[in-house]
């Protein structure tokens, strides 16, 4: 069946729905748990399970894609009701079985598929230990080459996904992947999509740590990580199989995950061979992290014991069955790394691995070990003195004598513990000499057992305190070892202090709570305290004492939410010594939790369920308080006390009624708050569906219906029908009241031919008929229409990179064969699909459409479908396929205004861009000087535009930059010319020289620039002695010479050069200065006859007196200019009178200007005045007359 396509919710699953619209409470299938894809190894389980929901319930089926799953013994089908899991097991999975396997959920109403790999790894072909490991390395040679290139297994993928950058070439190296470039290229697109998948439930992801050996029976890896939903939940696989674990690192389990915060630290307890693997952490079915736990192989050539001479070499080898590119050397439980001591090297199959000690001495000797992930081997390193052979007259050869096969080693020893020291001779018969400190011990020694076992000696120390420690020796036939006893003092706590420290602590709510633990060890400490795994700071409510040999933690006003565990922390120079505890605040509950689970709603009874507190604060639920409502009233009904069960029968009940109810839960520590529930009817059942339109014709209609899904605690035992016309307010019963409907679909007769009518059911049970349905559609009483024909004059009238857009033409109608139109639908086809796309859900009665959504420069195929109520019609589809892009357009550039030259300072960035349009999308190239411009100068193309970038252009860069834009249609192109220069150097020293008198030649040596800069040009300034400026004379030189004309005898010139280019000007080169000195003539001085000069004069007025007119009650200031020699003497007059001695004037003569000032004229003082200047060379005088205005206000 076709239908509507969507995504689940639940990534990877695709729903496909039957109907457009679903009968209520109807919902078509879908995954609530997917399948995980499995990476296993050969002859194990394989397990797929699924979790799906839908109503009716869904069916469940398997499919592979290559091959069929009807084998029951390879392919098992089950499912368990226990926990709604669908599974498909694989038993002795193998190669047959690696395939791409479906998972089908499907009901009358849809379907849902998705899809799961299935990848097996071989199994580990062993090696004898007795093969030569050359013939070994060979065969794991032939074994990588026979590997196909490129084919990376899916666990590989994940550990690249995971490892760091610097991880990668050894990744590759271990599992043979030699296309390294393409491996990037893949991983990019990868980790963009894990990445996206991981977003939905992923808030952040940091400080991946991968797997690593913590001690000698554990493994842990971490990872910070902060969930958008702390409800998600966590897996965790191994090799693709999912395991069990604990969250408490104390349990039971072999595998444990503990949270501190937002670090989950992964840990793998008594680790044996079968624990190595590739460990994944799954997040709701997203992979969030895995790690490649070595330990798949182990040692075909072990280490043995080697024997050195002193100031010799000594080698030790070892053989692995899989590849390492890295193995820990230890010696004495430290780590040895490559120096001029120790040299580590390994084969290029990284299976032969190699330590070099350099100059062996005595010091070095001791047991040496190679640890490779879970597998180790160890052997002794025995260095031997040389020996000195003296000259007889017969040589014999020397007794080596009793030597150290083991040395002491340097020991850590704790106060109060026991402490032992070991070394081991090459002779059981020879004794030996312990010593400490230069002080002989014996077995006397108070605190020590000496001890020997065969070549085998011991010193034991049954109970270390700080006196022990120092350096202790011994000797034997002359040969010593000695080793440092240090005395360690870390914190401690005694094992009963610790058992009573664990015990909870229980206290009520607003309550204070106080935790106490002493411990010993040596001062100082460091204490700390912590909640959850959140160290703990004093506050108001919060204290925290510290006392010698103990500490004590004392919390006040606790809350229900301050429960959880307690940690102290110890720490000194030492170690760190860890006790936990709990705490427990008891509260009230809260309250119960909905929605109400109805068991039956009858007529007698009410019957719900219903769930207990998230938080019983806790205490044991010991009761729940009722109270009843019945809808429509205002009063509530105690019902009282329930035993502690979340059910309740309620049969005192009423027909028809409807109820609501409050419940409390009770403990000891008091009543939580009310949780009011939903109404609950007692009898009717609910709706059904909307009746649906089997079939109509012009004396029947057909019609079908769903149940409703409450049927009011009992059965249905029919329904009633109703019908009623278009555009009528009443509705009839269409079956008798006595014979309800048994089934859910009738045939309806009693109907007129043309007619519209719309229907109702209502379902029946033992207490009545519960309330109508929704009305039906409309539907004509009439025979069945004919489908409409095809469309006519399809054609595109416009498209885009994502759009289409159609129009046609309403197909004809021709009674009997093709009815009338009533709407369309349109569908597309990609190219490469074969199955069509329905674009518009309902059906458009325009005759147009826009199609959206497509893929840039994609083909499709596309077709409109008429359709009315008889059906669809056939299908109209174009006559070739679209390509979607826009309308043809030939390239065209836009700018209006587009620079064609460009200069670029040496050292900046040069940049131009260029807008064009054109369709489709056309190709755009740039050229520089007519050849493809190269890698270091950066081209960013956009939708309608172009950049061209050179970063810190240099000279080379200059040149005619072109723009191609080309496509199907035709092509354009541009040119630029960019000019990349700096600031110009100076020219060089200026020579000056006369060749034509009134001349001066300019000569200067040319600008080191000249030979790089074509446009380079020079420009000569001037400066005389009579101006002492600089002018300038010539510019644009494109030469080095330059003659200055009018050049006049006795002046002194310079000259200044400047080179100058599109940047601007350069510093000037300055000439020396010039001169030609002229030709005197014999001077002589003639000195005139002196005259008596007599500088009297008779007074003269230079300025006479002025007209004044000024308006009455203002100042008036008269003024004029007298000459004469002696000074003349000045007298004012007005009307012949003299005003010199009248004090209403202001009479001034300051150096031949007299002056006279009246502050605020008058009637009277209007007339003539006159100035008279008198000397004893003669008589000047100047007249003049003053009129006042008056105001005509004025009396």
């Amino acid at each position: 069946l076709s239908g509507i396509k969507r995504r689940s919710k639940v990534p990877g699953v695709m729903i496909t729905q039957y109907f457009e619209e679903l009968p209520e409470g109807m919902t078509t299938p879908d995954f609530t748990r997917k399948p995980i894809a499995l990476t296993i190894q050969e002859g194990k389980l394989a397990i797929f399970k699924a979790k799906v929901i839908g109503n009716p319930a869904p069916t469940v089926t398997w499919h592979r894609a290559q091959g069929e799953i009807n084998d029951p013994q390879k392919f098992q089908n089950k499912y368990d009701p226990t926990t709604n899991e669908y599974t498909l097991e694989i038993p002795k999975v193998s190669g047959d079985e690696v395939d791409t396997y479906k998972c089908y959920a499907s009901n009358e109403y849809g379907k849902a598929v998705c899809t799961v790999v299935l990848n097996v790894i071989e199994g580990i072909r062993h090696v004898s230990t007795a093969g030569d490991p050359t013939e070994f390395r060979k065969s794991a040679g032939k074994k990588a080459e026979e590997k196909k290139e490129g084919d990376i297994d899916d666990s590989v993928w994940e550990l690249l996904l995971s490892a760091e950058k610097k991880d990668y070439e050894r990744i590759c190296i271990e599992y043979g992947i030699t296309d390294y470039r393409g491996m990037l290229k893949k991983l990019v697109e990868m980790k963009k999509e894990r990445e996206e998948e991981q977003a939905e439930f992923i808030q952040y992801l940091h400080n991946l740590k991968p797997i690593e050996m913590k001690s000698e029976d554990a493994a842990t890896f971490e990872l910070e990580m902060e969930l958008k939903d702390p409800n998600s939940r966590i897996f965790l696989y191994k090799d693709g199989v999912m395991i069990p674990y604990s969250k408490d690192v104390e349990g039971e389990l072999k595998h444990c995950l503990k949270q501190v915060g937002k670090k989950y630290i992964f840990t793998v307890k008594n680790l044996n061979p079968e624990d190595a693997g590739i460990y994944q952490v799954d997040v709701e079915g997203v992979n969030i992290f895995s790690t490649d736990f070595k330990g798949r192989f182990f040692f075909t050539a072990r280490l043995s014991e080697v024997t050195a001479q002193e100031r010799e070499d000594a080698i030790f080898e070892c053989v692995l069955t899989q590849p390492i590119s890295k193995m820990v050397w230890p010696l004495k439980n430290t780590p040895l790394f490559n120096n001029e001591k120790y040299e580590i090297t390994c084969s290029e199959d990284k299976l032969i691995h190699c330590l070099r000690i350099i100059d062996c001495m005595p010091l070095v000797a001791g047991i040496y070990a190679a640890i490779a992930g879970i597998r180790s081997c160890s052997a002794w390193l025995i260095v031997e003195g040389k020996l000195l052979i003296t000259n007889f007259i017969h040589k014999t050869p020397a007794d080596p004598g009793v030597h150290f096969s083991a040395g002491l080693e340097d020991c850590k020893a704790i106060v109060g513990e026991a402490a032992e020291l070991v070394c081991k001779l090459s002779s059981a018969d020879c004794k030996g000499v312990w010593s400490k400190d230069g002080s002989e011990i014996t077995a006397s020694t108070e605190g020590i057992t000496i001890s020997n076992e065969g070549a085998v000696h011991k010193l034991k120390i049954a109970k270390v305190t700080e006196e022990f420690a120092g350096k202790y020796k011994f000797e034997a036939d002359g040969r010593k070892t000695e080793c440092v006893v240090a005395v360690e003092d870390p914190p401690r706590f005694d094992d009963k202090e610790i058992e009573a420290f664990a015990k909870p602590i229980v206290i009520k709510h607003n309550q204070k709570a106080s935790f106490k633990i002493p411990f010993i060890g040596r001062e100082p400490f460091k204490v700390q305290w912590y909640k959850d795994g959140e160290e703990l700071t004093p506050d108001s409510h919060c204290k925290i004492e510290i006392s010698e040999g103990e500490s004590r933690l004392l919390l006040t006003k606790l809350q229900r939410k301050d429960t959880g565990e307690i940690k102290i922390k110890v720490k000194n120079e030492f170690g760190a010594a860890e006790a936990i505890s709990n705490l427990v605040v008891l509260d009230k509950p809260t309250p119960p939790v909905g929605p109400l689970e109805i068991i039956e709603a009858s007529a007698n009874c009410i019957e719900i369920k219903w769930r207990p507190p998230k938080d019983n604060g806790g205490c044991p639920i010991k009761h729940y308080i009722l109270e009843r409502n019945q809808i429509g009233r205002n009063t509530w009904k105690k019902i009282g006390q329930i035993p502690g069960e979340a059910h309740y029968r309620d049969s005192d009940v009423d027909h028809g009624r409807r109820y609501c109810y409050r419940i409390r839960a009770e403990t000891d520590e008091g009543i939580s708050e009310q949780m009011e529930t939903e109404d609950v009817q007692a009898a009717y059942p609910g709706q059904p569906s909307a009746p649906k339109v089997a079939s109509a014709f012009k004396d029947c209609i057909n019609l079908t219906w769903s149940p409703p899904t409450n049927t009011g605690g009992t059965s249905i035992l029919g329904y009633n029908l109703e019908k009623r016309k278009k555009g009528s307010n009443l509705w009839g019963q269409v079956n008798p009241t006595d014979q309800p409907i048994q089934a859910k679909k009738y045939a309806v007769k009693d109907v007129v031919e043309g007619m519209e009518y719309e229907f109702r059911v209502s379902a029946i049970n033992i207490s009545g008929a519960g309330e109508p349905s929704n009305p039906s559609e409309f539907v004509f009483a009439r025979d069945p229409k004919k489908p409409p024909g095809k469309v006519i004059d399809l054609k595109v009238t416009d498209s885009t990179y994502t759009t289409l857009s159609l129009s046609w033409t309403k197909p004809k109608e021709e009674p009997g064969v093709q009815d009338e139109a009533k709407g369309y639908f349109v569908d597309v086809r990609p190219a490469e699909n074969t199955e069509w796309d329905r674009c518009n859900t309902n059906a458009i009665i325009m005759t147009s459409y826009t199609v959206k959504g497509l893929k840039s420069m994609a083909m499709y195929w596309v077709r409109v479908i008429a359709i009315n109520d008889g059906g669809e019609g056939e299908p109209q589809e174009l006559n070739n396929y679209i390509l979607a892009m826009p309308p043809p357009v030939r390239p065209r550039f836009t700018d209006s205004n587009i620079k064609s030259f460009m200069v670029v300072r040496a050292g900046n960035s040069a940049r131009f861009n260029i807008n064009f349009e054109a369709s489709p999308w056309p190709d755009v190239i740039w050229l520089k000087d007519a050849i493809p411009v190269s890698k270091r100068v950066t081209i960013s193309n956009a939708e309608g535009g172009s950049q061209i970038l050179i970063p810190s252009a240099d000279r080379s860069d200059t040149g005619i930059y072109t723009i191609i834009v080309k496509n199907v249609v035709g092509q354009e192109t541009f040119s630029i010319e960019i000019r990349v220069t700096d600031e110009p150097k100076p020219p060089g020293p200026i020579e000056l020289d006369e060749n034509v008198p009134g001349t001066v030649t300019v000569s200067w040596e040319p600008s080191p620039d000249e030979k790089r800069d074509d446009r380079l040009h020079y420009m000569v300034t001037k400066r005389d002695s009579s101006k002492r400026s600089w002018h300038t004379v010539a510019d644009r030189i494109f030469n080095n010479r330059f003659t200055a004309c009018n050049i006049m005898p006795g002046r002194e010139y310079q000259f200044r050069v400047y080179s100058k280019n599109d940047i601007g000007l350069s510093a000037p080169s300055e000439s020396p200065k010039w001169l030609i000195t002229c030709k005197k003539e014999k001077f002589t001085l003639k000195i005139p006859e002196s005259k008596t000069c007599n500088l009297e004069s008779p007074p003269r007025f230079m300025v006479p007196l002025k007209i004044h007119t000024p308006p009455q009650g203002y100042e008036c200031y008269m003024s004029c200019a007298v000459r004469g020699n002696p000074t003349p003497h000045i007298t004012w007059y007005l009307n012949n009178v003299s005003l010199n001695t009248d004090t209403n004037y202001y009479i001034t003569n300051t150096c031949g200007v007299c002056s006279i000032l009246i502050l605020r004229v008058g009637a009277k003082d209007m007339g003539e005045y006159k100035v008279i200047a008198e000397s004893s060379l003669g008589r000047a005088e100047c007249t003049t007359n003053l009129t006042v205005r008056v105001h005509p206000n004025t009396e």
